[in-house]
């Protein structure tokens, strides 16, 4: 089963047995949680249900895996003729979850 789930103001892809990294959500490490699916659909993409917005009755498990920072990502901001240039960046914090279950 494929289902597309809204995660972090996101939209993701998942499968059973998917990692998938997303902004940080308040849980704890090794906890479950579960989402309702915005499509659901088999691999061939035969048996496919639509939601407005959701698709009732559908069920997505979701394991926390790690909370970590991600990559070091550097914003550069120059103005040309002006000598101003400025360098700084940020570390986002992201939340790894597997996924457990598709229904």
């Amino acid at each position: 089963m494929i289902a597309v789930i809204e995660l972090g103001w996101n939209q993701f892809i998942v499968r059973k047995g998917d990692v998938i990294d997303v902004k940080k959500l308040d849980k704890e490490i090794n906890s479950s949680f579960s989402v309702e699916a915005m499509l659901v659909s088999d691999e061939e993409g035969k048996n496919l249900k639509v939601g407005a917005p959701l698709v009732a009755g559908s069920k997505i498990e979701l394991k926390v895996v790690e909370q970590y920072k991600g990559e070091k990502i550097r914003v550069f901001k120059m103005k040309s003729k002006k000598r101003y240039s400025r360098n700084t960046g940020f570390r986002p914090h992201l939340t790894k979850l597997e996924i457990v279950s598709v229904a």
